[in-house]
């Protein structure tokens, strides 16, 4: 019988890999903005009336953003040995990592418009391309952080566990459950608020990529949530030709979970704050513009149920990491 091996210092992962990459794209998308910046933007970065590209970094901030986070990725793979600077590394990462996926949520714009061509949604190139990278550069030195918080921990390389981390979850627990169905709470909410002004004063075009983007709101606000804590999302139901009984790929499930409620917990979230901030002003958050005239009230049910809605699924892809996570072929656990 076999015993695991407590990881060392010398195994590495792809995770240590995330640095290197963080810290060259972190440094182009620098220079890239810093020119930017003194020749001027390549055309429209941001649709309708949003004057810049990322979200809360305009002008400098925008250069100084990622330069910040070429520093911290350069301080991860140089992994000091100082206390002081490892303790600044791992508030600094997260930190620096969250600002630039939050500074770039409008790719899920992006997204929406290249997915659902058609349904009145601006698509901007090189303003997509710069929130890509942004969100990407993030993401990038966010896992560049796990990767130097497991080395500052002596977790595993490669599963980041350590012989104190949470297990594999034998069952769903109720709170998983719970979150579930929370989520689809806050979608239904979204849906009580569009009707209560009607179905036709929304910023949509009409036609068959509203209707399919209309399709993928629903599924992702009723099966998806559902699909995470309910044993029909980890093996296909009896019903289902040739693949009944099976087991579902993991990512099947946990990639569209994780990435729909990633983009609406940082999207809403963003945008809450803003109303917040607007309304403590005196100000209404979403004046008549481009035709639509919706009131406020509308937004203060609309965007809370979908940070609500998006909340309550990550908690759920959460539980259905834990749920599905096998062991670890290198340190067993």
């Amino acid at each position: 019988m076999t015993t695991a091996t407590t990881p060392t210092a010398a195994t590495s992962s792809w995770l240590d890999r995330t640095g290197p990459a963080a810290f060259v794209l972190l440094s182009a998308y620098a220079v890239v903005r810093a020119c930017w910046q003194v020749l001027g933007f390549p055309g429209d970065m941001a649709p309708g009336d949003i004057k810049s590209d990322l979200v809360g970094f305009t002008g400098w901030a925008g250069v100084a953003l990622p330069l910040s986070g070429a520093v911290v990725a350069a301080g991860h793979i140089r992994r000091p040995s100082g206390v002081g600077a490892r303790r600044a590394l791992l508030i600094a990462g997260p930190v620096v990592g969250l600002a630039l996926v939050a500074a770039g949520a409008l790719f899920l714009l992006d997204l929406m418009a290249m997915m659902f061509p058609g349904i009145g949604l601006e698509f901007l190139p090189a303003g997509m391309l710069s929130r890509l990278v942004c969100v990407g550069s993030g993401t990038l030195l966010l896992l560049s952080s796990l990767a130097f918080v497991n080395d500052v921990r002596r977790a595993c390389r490669r599963c980041g566990r350590t012989e104190k981390s949470v297990g594999r979850l034998d069952t769903t627990p109720r709170w998983a459950y719970i979150a579930a169905y929370v989520a689809v709470g806050g979608c239904v909410v979204r849906i009580i608020a569009q009707a209560a002004v009607g179905f036709g004063e929304n910023p949509l075009s009409s036609g068959v990529a509203a209707m399919a983007f209309e399709g993928g709101f629903l599924l992702a606000g009723s099966l998806l949530p559902l699909a995470l804590v309910h044993g029909w999302g980890r093996r296909w139901p009896r019903w289902v030709p040739f693949l009944a009984s099976r087991r579902i790929p993991r990512w099947l499930v946990l990639g569209p979970g994780t990435g729909v409620s990633a983009g609406i917990v940082v999207y809403f979230g963003i945008m809450l704050v803003v109303m917040v901030g607007e309304r403590l002003q005196g100000r209404n958050p979403f004046p008549p513009t481009g035709g639509l005239d919706l009131p406020e009230t509308f937004f203060w049910f609309a965007v809370p149920a979908y940070f609500i809605w998006g909340c309550g699924m990550a908690v759920a892809a959460a539980a259905y990491f834990l749920r599905t996570r096998p062991v670890c072929r290198r340190c067993g656990r």
